[in-house]
């Protein structure tokens, strides 16, 4: 373990898989509530066409993912809050319209380029520092705004039209959400994978919704659950040389289905003879 700490590249995939796991937990939780999973898969790829984008024009693909993904979250929303579309309906509009637009921009470079690829997969072993400083300013962004508005998430998450009703400036409040979903997003997908990024908002937040009976035991399980999921994912990809995104996500997902399994919750419901 200590020995894997020695490499600067691992110290840097420790410090990733850190703020990701963390980020990606919390904002799970009310991704969870919420019923954003499905929004968060449409997000995931509409970044991914805006790294495609930044590739083809020479542009840093940062920008243009959160661009992307923010439009994307945004415009969901907005359809859901009309009823112009169900949820469903949007996601599979903004789905194969992003993911096409990604194939366009791919299609369109002169040769191929594995840098959109390391995007679509993800690699955390590979993050530069440079990356790093940039997961961390926007994670710690993300995790503040959680904090100052936790209470107001919570509302929204399971009666958005009480909280409208009790003064909570709801709407903006969701929207506000939203973009938190995005830019989780955004700072974790070329560490875990365009791919495979939801799976690490979403496993996390599920299993720890099987041991938790309050929403601040649920957060900080599910934070445990990622973190943990992160740090033995990155150690084992290291010591089998195994790709570090599915490591992890495989790890999440091996103790969601033991908490199903030995959750307290489901002894409860048991039928009694």
């Amino acid at each position: 373990m200590w020995e894997m700490l020695s490499y600067e590249f691992m110290q840097r995939a420790f410090v990733a898989a850190s703020l990701i796991g963390l980020v990606c937990a919390a904002v799970g939780v009310f991704v969870m509530l919420r019923g954003l999973s499905l929004v968060g898969e449409g997000t995931a790829h509409a970044a991914f066409a805006g790294v495609a984008l930044a590739f083809l024009i020479g542009a840093p693909p940062l920008p243009l993912a959160i661009v992307f993904g923010l439009a994307t979250v945004w415009t969901t929303g907005w359809l859901q809050e009309r009823g112009r579309l169900n949820v469903d309906a949007a996601i599979s509009v903004v789905y194969t319209l992003t993911m096409a637009l990604a194939v366009l921009f791919i299609g369109l470079m002169k040769e191929a380029n594995p840098q959109v690829m390391g995007y679509l997969f993800g690699n955390l072993l590979s993050v530069t520092r440079e990356d790093v400083v940039r997961i961390a300013v926007l994670s710690a962004g993300i995790l503040i705004l959680l904090a100052l508005f936790f209470k107001e998430f919570h509302f929204i998450s399971f009666d958005q039209e009480m909280a409208e009703a009790s003064g909570v400036p709801a709407r903006p409040l969701f929207f506000l959400l939203l973009g938190l979903v995005a830019l989780t997003i955004v700072v974790s997908m070329k560490a875990v994978g365009a791919i495979l990024v939801v799976a690490l908002l979403v496993i996390p937040a599920a299993a720890a919704q099987q041991w938790a009976t309050t929403m601040r035991a649920m957060m900080a399980v599910a934070i445990a659950i990622g973190l943990g999921s992160a740090w033995a994912g990155v150690a084992l990809s290291y010591r089998l040389d195994i790709a570090s995104g599915a490591t992890i996500i495989l790890l999440a997902m091996a103790i969601f289905f033991l908490s199903v399994l030995f959750s307290p919750k489901r002894r409860r419901a048991r039928p009694t003879l």
